[in-house]
């Protein structure tokens, strides 16, 4: 069975309370859209959570968020063959499957693109108090480019997109923090994306980021919910 479900951000209790009670398997995938937290402090704190996360009687599939490091900043990720794409695994952690930006997964036919990363609206707060932050957490210009070669090759045609952030016309303008000056947030990715969107034929469009639960259109942007993935989720009822 193939899950998915919204931002973590290190705390995978309910992921855990839903094994239990689906009594899950290791080969059941749950995918997180970003911000699972797994790669945040990069020292031993994330090392014991890995080492929690693989007894899971589950295989983690997650898409790359703003509050984590990328997995090609740590030389013990190396690049594998995964659901007919690209990802990176750890050897000491082989449920623990991080996507990589532009390849196209093949989750029992759902042909799945994965694009992650956002904007920090909160990074100056963060660098302030020392927390973590990256400034490559949005994709850059290769990344970009290598979404759209790799889109063209299969003709800008997919099943699923599963993204971080959202196209512009879709951002939840009702989830935006008080306090924040939205004249000053970079919309570059969401930017991209409408244009991702507009070329894109596909049949659903599956999010995080925004710590919401909401169905426009095609597109389910995601937070503590858990759906089945499959055909019937990745079509247009």
């Amino acid at each position: 069975m193939i899950y998915i479900t919204g931002d973590t951000h290190r705390d995978f209790r309910r992921i855990g309370d839903f094994c239990a009670r689906m009594n899950t398997a290791r080969d059941d995938i749950m995918i997180i859209l970003g911000d699972a937290g797994i790669n945040y402090y990069g020292e031993p704190r994330d090392r014991y959570l890995k080492q929690e996360l693989e007894e899971m009687p589950i295989t983690l599939f997650c898409i790359h968020g703003n509050h984590e490091m990328r997995p090609a900043r740590f030389p013990s990720y190396h690049e594998d063959e995964w659901h007919g794409g690209t990802a990176y695994i750890e050897p000491d952690y082989p449920s623990l499957v991080f996507a990589k930006d532009g390849e196209i997964y093949d989750f029992d036919g759902i042909r799945s693109i994965a694009i992650g990363g956002a904007y920090s609206v909160d990074w100056a707060y963060r660098v302030m108090h020392r927390w973590g932050w990256w400034d490559d957490e949005q994709p850059s210009v290769a990344i970009r480019s290598r979404v759209e070669e790799q889109l063209g090759r299969v003709n800008w045609k997919v099943d699923a997109v599963l993204s971080h952030t959202v196209p512009f016309r879709y951002i939840p303008v009702e989830t935006f923090l008080p306090g924040i000056d939205q004249s000053g947030v970079d919309n570059s990715t969401e930017r991209w994306l409408d244009e991702i969107e507009s070329r894109l034929t596909y049949r659903r469009w599956f999010a995080g980021h925004y710590h919401t639960e909401k169905t426009v259109d095609r597109l389910r942007i995601m937070f503590n919910d858990i759906l089945e993935f499959t055909p019937a989720v990745s079509g247009t009822g």
